[in-house]
């Protein structure tokens, strides 16, 4: 099979096009003919060797795909009826050979059948980012009709689908963005309120959230950044809010003061998809109920640019250079968007 391949730590030129041996379904797996693979933040950091879940080189990244169902390994039966031919999303491990490749043998608890309406490109984008705001939004920070949710980051994959999940939800959304075009992406998405941050340096975020509160901040804030924006969503939170923490992009400490938070009673989540796999946590009801959602329109998933998979390196870039609005997503051969 053809697939990309990190040999060596480092920047976008060490992911390889390379011929590998097909891999084989083993016990409790399904074997997948990869159609789509979404690029992540997680793919560029383990490419860089700064993720620390990943493991050494070489490795295969990529951790979501859809594509179709071609075997079946022993024990792989379905509670979904999932066959072979059946069209699938899927979720990876970042210890684990991912989907930059054409086929990929993926244990059959991260599988998920597709409805259909549901095109391969979209899928790939929705068991990571699309999988993550709904969990962070609906099972830890339980956002309810009325509410006002603050989205860090809001043009990104998370971003995107937190906006939409938490306007779905009856919430108004105040979503922040690093400029006017990404702020604008935030409002075409459904938020209520779209802040370009550049207008709003410093501390003029945490003041622009209690302007547009009235005083009171915001029951729930949804932090993709981390770093210094940390505490500024602490301070974001009213009273009782619920703050999700889900990230540090910024690769920098959070300094905190504990002021910021205990007098208000505000509960502070922290949220990682691995780690939740790994104790236990299974994914498919949740990633059904959301390409459910798709699939009848409520949701809509930016897929903004998509390239053929030899060309990972371009799309790394591209994400570097935070240029994308939506998600990247890389296709295999033979398989082109739709």
């Amino acid at each position: 099979m053809r697939a990309v391949r990190i040999d060596e730590f480092g920047g976008p030129g060490v992911l390889v096009p390379v011929e590998l041996p097909d891999p084989v379904a083993g016990p409790g797996e399904v074997l997948l003919r990869v159609e789509a693979a979404a690029v992540n933040r997680a793919d560029a950091l383990t490419r860089a060797g700064s993720y620390h879940r990943a493991g050494r080189p070489p490795l295969l990244p990529g951790l979501e795909a859809a594509g179709t169902v071609v075997a079946l390994g022993p024990g792989a039966e379905h509670p979904d009826g999932i066959r072979v031919g059946s069209r699938v999303m899927a979720l990876g491990a970042a210890n684990a050979p991912g989907f930059y490749a054409e086929l990929a043998a993926v244990p059959v608890g991260r599988v998920a059948a597709l409805p259909d309406g549901v095109g391969p490109t979209e899928a790939a984008a929705l068991p990571v980012a699309w999988l993550t705001a709904w969990y962070c939004l609906h099972r830890l920070a339980r956002v309810a009709e009325g509410e006002t949710v603050v989205v860090h980051a809001a043009a990104s994959g998370v971003g995107s689908a937190a906006v939409q999940i938490a306007a779905a939800a009856g919430a108004r959304v105040i979503a922040v963005a690093s400029s006017a075009r990404k702020a604008a992406l935030a409002a075409a998405l459904g938020a209520h309120t779209a802040v370009d941050l550049s207008d709003h340096p410093g501390e003029g975020l945490v003041e622009e959230v209690g302007r547009l509160t009235g005083g009171r901040g915001a029951e729930v804030v949804l932090d993709t950044v981390g770093g210094r924006v940390f505490r500024q969503s602490l301070r974001m939170a009213g009273h009782a809010g619920r703050v999700v923490a889900l990230a540090n992009v910024a690769l920098e400490p959070s300094p905190i003061d504990t002021r910021d938070f205990y007098p208000k009673n505000v509960s502070v989540h922290g949220f990682q998809l691995t780690g939740l796999l790994e104790h236990g946590y299974d994914p498919r009801a949740d990633l059904r109920e959301i390409a459910a959602r798709v699939a009848d329109g409520t949701f809509r998933v930016p897929v903004e640019t998509v390239l053929p998979l030899e060309r990972a390196s371009e799309a790394h870039e591209r994400l570097e250079r935070r240029e994308n609005r939506g998600k990247i997503v890389l296709t295999t051969p033979g398989h082109a968007a739709r």
